[in-house]
């Protein structure tokens, strides 16, 4: 199972704002099924199968542009651990189990 995190950044619009943009891909998001996502104030998290993320973020990646943005900058991380089994959720429990023990 891959994490990932994905920012989408229309650049030209004439406009700091870009909620309308955001909301945009989160109909994309709502739209589908192999992938978890999770929006935050800074990005979207995403968990699945790394081919269906990367599916998914191509299409996210796009969508700037066909609300009429010039230019879009896409910051994809991804995180994979092939050594175990893991989840956004065990990766914050993790660190709570962490914080716990002090």
């Amino acid at each position: 199972m891959v994490i990932a995190e994905i920012t989408v950044v229309p650049i030209g619009t004439g406009s700091a704002s870009i909620s309308s943009y955001v909301a945009e891909c989160h109909e994309i998001l709502k739209g589908q099924d192999s992938v978890e996502y999770e929006l935050t104030p800074m990005g979207t998290v995403l968990e699945g199968e790394l081919s269906d993320i990367l599916d998914l973020v191509e299409k996210l990646h796009e969508v700037p542009f066909s609300s009429g943005a010039p230019r879009v900058s896409t910051t994809l991380k991804i995180d994979e651990r092939i050594d175990t089994e893991g989840s956004r959720k065990q990766k914050l429990e993790s660190v709570r189990k962490i914080l716990d023990e002090d």
